[in-house]
C-alpha cells in the first residue's frame, strides 16, 4: 500500500498536474487586477506558454468540479483578496474569446485555498490528499483481484444515457 501510494503521489510531481493550483494561485498574483488580465493572457500565448488553469485531457467542456469550488470560494472571499475572483472571471471571459478553453479542477482551487488561508505551497499537497481514499480504493481491488490491469476494457453496463450535471442530481 505504501508504495502505492508513494508511486501515485510522485506521479503527481510537475507544474501541469499536482503543481497546477499553485501555478494558477501565482498566474493570479502576477496579474493582479481585471483590468491587467488581456495584457497577460495576449503576452502569455505570443510567447507559446500556457495560461494555466483552463484546458483538461478529458473534459472539452467546463470542469464540472470547477462550478462547485468557484461557490465555495465566492462565500470565503471576504476572507481574502476578492479581486481576485474578479480577475478570475474577466480570465474566464478572455480565455473563451482567445482559446475558447475551459477552465480545469485548478482554477477555482487556487482561489478556494487562498481563501482558507493555505499557503501556496501546500496547495498540490491537498490535491494529493483528497486523492489518497480513491488511490487506496484501487489499491485494495487490485489485491482482491490480483489481476493485472489493462488500460483497455469493455464497458458492459447500461446504454447511453443523457448526462445530469452534479447540480441538478
Amino acid at each position: 500500500m505504501h508504495s502505492a501510494i508513494t508511486s501515485a503521489i510522485g506521479t503527481l510531481k510537475g507544474p501541469l498536474h499536482g503543481g497546477a493550483n499553485q501555478r494558477v494561485k501565482e498566474m493570479l498574483d502576477e496579474i493582479g487586477s481585471p483590468g491587467c488580465v488581456v495584457d497577460y493572457v495576449d503576452k502569455t500565448l505570443a510567447a507559446g506558454q500556457r495560461v494555466m488553469g483552463f484546458g483538461h485531457r478529458v473534459y472539452r467542456v467546463e470542469d464540472p468540479r470547477g462550478r462547485h469550488l468557484k461557490a465555495h470560494a465566492e462565500k470565503l472571499q471576504d476572507e481574502g483578496d476578492p479581486m481576485m475572483l474578479e480577475t478570475s472571471a474577466r480570465l474566464i471571459e478572455v480565455m473563451d474569446q482567445r482559446k475558447g478553453l475551459s477552465i480545469n479542477v485548478d482554477f477555482y482551487s487556487a482561489s478556494l485555498y487562498t481563501y482558507l488561508r493555505l499557503p501556496p505551497d501546500l496547495f498540490p499537497n491537498l490535491f494529493a490528499i483528497s486523492r489518497i481514499a480513491g488511490w487506496s480504493a484501487h489499491i485494495l481491488e487490485q489485491y482482491a483481484d490480483n489481476q493485472l490491469i489493462r488500460p483497455r476494457s469493455e464497458y458492459r453496463g447500461p446504454g447511453k444515457r443523457r448526462y445530469r450535471p452534479l447540480g441538478e442530481r
